[in-house]
């Protein structure tokens, strides 16, 4: 696990993050257009309403924005036991190179390694044993490719607090119009706000991209259950920073422009491949996984500018981007987020914020 620590003039706790959201702030779908979205301007004292189409006119000719392409997979698939009792699975890990995949995995009565499992009324899956952190996922093995079976057969893993059955509309619009590596049980939020319009207007201003992946596993939902935020056990995910990403982080720098995070995935990413990095290399190129955990005090090495949506009271994101951004100034933009009935959560509205 790793723990960074909080700022040396306060020590943070877990209710420093919770607000009271009206429930009726909870977006249940998309807008009706990727970039109609609203685009809460915090960069200043001051917070600015503006539509996220705006963002061109908002960053500068030679910064470079960076996107997480990670593709969202159908994780969720119901079953039954041999038994006949209900499944359901949500897949966390495929393996690479496998037909194996790491899952979590509901049933009246936890099914034991050897068992197997009938998905879908299609295909047939073995339990392998108990795997990941704790031992709290399952390994399975499926009779095929786990892409192809999940792409066939499986659900759009909308979050836990969107209450509707995924839709048709859903397979389209909780993924990214740039999504092309699959492995992700959750969408890079902040990016769904990006069309062509968007893509085209940055462009046309001088503004570079570049891409990671970073494959968002379902433990961005898991609540922090301990006051103390040095306790709490972060999630590991997987990820990959090209070395072409890497070079153009340190050209950018070099020629004073910013680097602007798409979402609190890539910050993750860029940040976690920072870690160790010589000052000259800025960050290191490859793939891995990381449980970096940012609270305030952190110090950002990368990342200047985040767009981001609302996150959950209590969440290791609320930590994080009141870590980037300062923690008042956080608890400033919330309260004008709510009082001017923004939207929250993944289908919600962005908000723009930096160092």
């Amino acid at each position: 696990m790793s723990v960074l620590a909080p700022s040396p003039d306060r020590a943070y706790t877990l209710a420093d993050f919770d607000f009271d959201l009206p429930e009726s702030l909870i977006a249940q779908h998309p807008a009706p257009e990727r970039s109609a979205s609203r685009l809460l301007d915090g960069r200043g004292a001051q917070p600015v309403d503006r539509v996220f189409r705006d963002l061109p006119d908002l960053l500068q000719p030679g910064d470079l924005l960076v996107f997480n392409n990670t593709r969202v997979i159908k994780a969720r698939l119901f079953g039954t036991k041999a038994t006949g009792g209900a499944v359901e699975a949500l897949i966390e890990r495929v393996l690479p190179g496998t037909q194996e995949v790491w899952a979590h995995m509901r049933a009246s009565k936890s099914p034991k390694a050897g068992a197997r499992v009938r998905f879908a009324d299609a295909f047939d899956a073995e339990v392998l044993g108990r795997c990941g952190p704790d031992d709290g996922l399952f390994h399975l093995r499926f009779e095929g490719d786990p892409f192809t079976l999940l792409e066939r057969h499986g659900h759009v893993p909308l979050p836990p607090y969107i209450t509707h059955a995924d839709e048709e509309d859903d397979v389209r619009r909780y993924q990214t119009v740039f999504a092309k590596e699959p492995g992700a049980v959750a969408a890079p939020t902040a990016a769904l706000h990006f069309d062509e319009g968007v893509l085209a207007g940055l462009a046309a201003r001088g503004i570079r991209t570049a891409e990671v992946t970073l494959h968002v596993g379902a433990g961005t939902f898991q609540p922090v259950r301990t006051d103390n935020l040095a306790e709490h056990k972060m999630h590991s995910e997987w990820f990959d920073v090209p070395q072409a990403t890497a070079d153009a982080i340190r050209a950018t720098r070099a020629a004073g422009g910013r680097i602007v995070s798409v979402g609190t995935t890539t910050l993750r990413a860029l940040e976690s491949a920072a870690r160790g990095a010589t000052p000259e290399a800025i960050l290191d190129a490859g793939q891995r996984d990381t449980d970096i955990f940012i609270t305030p005090g952190f110090d950002f090495r990368v990342v200047d500018v985040l767009i981001t949506n609302f996150h959950l009271p209590k969440s290791t994101l609320m930590m994080l981007v009141s870590a980037l951004a300062g923690y008042e100034h956080i608890r400033s933009l919330y309260a004008h987020a709510i009082a001017q009935r923004y939207r929250f959560f993944s289908y919600g509205d962005a908000m723009l914020i930096q160092r």
